[in-house]
């Protein structure tokens, strides 16, 4: 099947555009977490959103969940690693599965943090963001896993049955993995190194471990690695006021477009480039 949107991203923006695309009744994938965003669930206090006076995160993310189920809109929990332009469609790589969509926006958010020293050298050579496509090449090897969120833990879980040893560092606390094979590091990782293909780790005091390979599981993966060709501005996708990026049939909405980093200002432009979507694919429809 070939969907009319792909949509990156459960945040505010992606939520708006979500429900914009279902009101008029076109085939969208979504592509997320199903609790939404944690940086807004962790809001204590939202003051600027307009008619909701002051709401705390998690009563906000609520009533999301409530709409969207209201709408009967469903996400898609696999991680999208790939992202390939053709000339009528997109096609994502998430988890051992391939999606097509006619249109793409990107609500990926603003990464906490940046990649390790490396990381883009060896993406492909010894390094994956996806457990399971590239799992079963490490069966009975010694690899690294960086996660970055809990809600990956099974994607940990399934490395650890197939590889001889894990070493496992994370950017959270309360690790719930209890695997006799996984070996919980006690600094985090600062970069990665190799020949040909990642051999090393080096963590931050220095101390380096010799490994098969290296997973990153993370809540979102730079634009950039995702789609080439993408143009940015620093870390943040160049649109214009249509939320069009300089690739035609892909758009973008939220914190990943830039400052300020507000809901409201998400929210809107997800309803913008919803309706974007729409005209692209209308004028598609005509040719």
């Amino acid at each position: 099947m070939v969907f009319d949107t792909a949509i990156i991203g459960t945040g505010p923006a992606g939520l708006s555009a979500a429900l914009n695309l279902k009101l008029h009744n076109k085939e969208v994938i979504w592509f997320g977490a199903k609790n939404f965003s944690s940086k807004v669930e962790k809001s204590e206090k939202i003051a600027n959103y307009p008619g909701l006076g002051l709401i705390g995160g998690k009563e906000l993310i609520e009533k999301f969940e409530a709409h969207r189920d209201e709408m009967g809109l469903e996400i898609t929990e696999q991680m999208v690693t790939a992202i390939m332009p053709g000339d009528d469609y997109f096609m994502m790589s998430a988890g051992s599965d391939v999606y097509m969509a006619k249109t793409l926006l990107l609500a990926t958010g603003v990464a906490a943090g940046k990649g390790f020293s490396g990381e883009a050298e060896f993406l492909g050579r010894g390094l994956s963001y996806c457990a399971t496509c590239d799992g079963f090449l490490y069966k009975g090897k010694t690899i690294a896993v960086f996660c970055g969120d809990a809600r990956f833990e099974h994607e940990v879980e399934y490395l650890a049955e197939l590889a001889d040893k894990v070493y496992l560092s994370t950017s959270y606390k309360d690790v719930s993995i209890d695997k006799p094979n996984v070996e919980l590091l006690p600094k985090a990782i600062k970069s990665v190194s190799g020949g040909l293909k990642v051999n090393t780790i080096q963590l931050v005091d220095g101390t380096e471990i010799t490994i098969d390979g290296l997973f990153c599981l993370r809540n979102s993966i730079a634009p950039t690695t995702l789609l080439n060709g993408l143009k940015l501005d620093g870390v943040h996708i160049v649109t214009g006021r249509d939320m069009a990026t300089n690739i035609p049939g892909c758009f973008a909405a939220g914190d990943c477009t830039g400052r300020p980093y507000q809901i409201a200002k998400s929210v809107g432009e997800g309803n913008i480039a919803a309706h974007s979507i729409i005209e692209f694919l209308a004028e598609k429809e005509k040719k």
